[in-house]
């Protein structure tokens, strides 16, 4: 059994429902929130703390999982792996690949680990399209179109750290679309090069609402990104085109796995075995559920679809291109060299 302990009453609701799930694997002991009334809505029975330090320094607990504003991620995994507890980070992990090689350093000295939560990949959907490239179905990736629509008012933003560099860290590049960025790297492999461009065309914030991408990645298929916080509803809409096949997504927002996809073969001989595929994936665990499952056989021994410290480092990798290209007006190449001028961050003050 592990042990855990969820680190803030917002988004660790959801956590929460996934480790009941998961209730042969997992035990939450402790929920640490400043506000109590929230933390004992999650669940009463379970000890609540207003400090941080309670989890990180209890001997009994194992994985510290970190549900905070992203501008507290960074110091409070490192307090974590120092102290030898393994670690569920949302996203983002970092906000600097800086602080990546901080956490990267953090973690080899304990031989704790740190899992980024990418939940998008879990589902149906997704292990069926996976399944259709590791054996071929698909052939070569040549274009896919991304669209993260979704709708952000005042009420989103009554927190008062969301909309600020200082806070949120970012804006709809780190805090939205990284998802379905992650999903197009996840499926097409990495990016090789970038053009961005951002804005913030929806609320008065600090941070960009609106963005358009456009990326070759490393093995040629060409990619599009459009995002926006100004849509009249949240949806999530994934196209992607292969050689012999073209998988299309639902316009589920938060959990594209498990909406209605199609995959469409060129060749309708090859359908009968692209339809066999998705029958057999039509039980795969979704969400957090299926990230946490995932991340408990790497910690049982069984390692293999779990979403890693590297995969995490990616992402921000991918990001800090986005914005570096952005605001430079240049083409980025990836990977980024440790001299690169964004490497210590993207925020206003971190670029030379």
């Amino acid at each position: 059994m592990i042990c855990a302990a969820i680190l803030g009453a917002g988004i660790g609701v959801q956590h929460l429902e996934a480790y009941r799930a998961l209730s042969d694997r997992f035990q939450v002991s402790l929920i640490v929130d400043r506000d109590a009334a929230r933390a004992r809505a999650m669940d009463a029975s379970i000890e609540w703390s207003g400090e941080i330090e309670v989890a990180i320094s209890d001997p009994e607990i194992d994985l510290i999982d970190i549900c905070l504003p992203p501008h507290l991620h960074v110091p409070v995994a490192l307090d974590a792996l120092a102290a030898g507890k393994h670690v569920i980070c949302e996203k983002p992990i970092a906000t600097s690949m800086a602080d990546i090689a901080r956490l990267r350093v953090a973690s080899e000295a304990t031989g704790a680990q740190l899992f980024p939560i990418f939940q998008y990949r879990f589902g149906p959907a997704i292990a069926a399209l996976k399944t259709m490239i590791s054996n071929g179905s698909t052939g070569a990736p040549q274009v896919a179109a991304l669209e993260t629509h979704w709708s952000r008012d005042a009420a989103y933003y009554s927190e008062p750290w969301r909309g600020t560099w200082v806070g949120e860290q970012g804006g709809a590049i780190l805090g939205h679309a990284i998802h379905t960025h992650d999903l197009l790297t996840y499926l097409l492999g990495p990016v090789a090069q970038l053009s961005a461009a951002i804005a913030t065309r929806v609320n008065p914030i600090e941070t960009e609402d609106c963005a358009a991408i456009s990326f070759q990645m490393a093995n040629g298929a060409l990619a599009t990104s459009s995002v926006t916080l100004g849509a009249a509803v949240d949806e999530t809409r994934i196209r992607l085109v292969f050689e012999n096949l073209t998988a299309t997504s639902g316009w589920v927002p938060y959990a594209p796995a498990t909406g209605t996809w199609r995959f469409e073969a060129r060749d309708p001989a090859l359908q009968p075995k692209l339809d066999a595929i998705v029958q057999a994936t039509a039980r795969a665990r979704a969400g957090y559920v299926g990230a946490f499952d995932a991340i408990a056989d790497a910690l049982q021994g069984t390692p293999g679809h779990e979403v890693t410290f590297a995969d995490g480092a990616a992402s921000i990798e991918l990001v800090t291109a986005i914005y570096a290209s952005a605001r430079t007006g240049v083409r980025t190449t990836l990977p980024l060299s440790k001299d690169h001028a964004f490497f210590n961050g993207w925020l206003p003050d971190q670029t030379v």
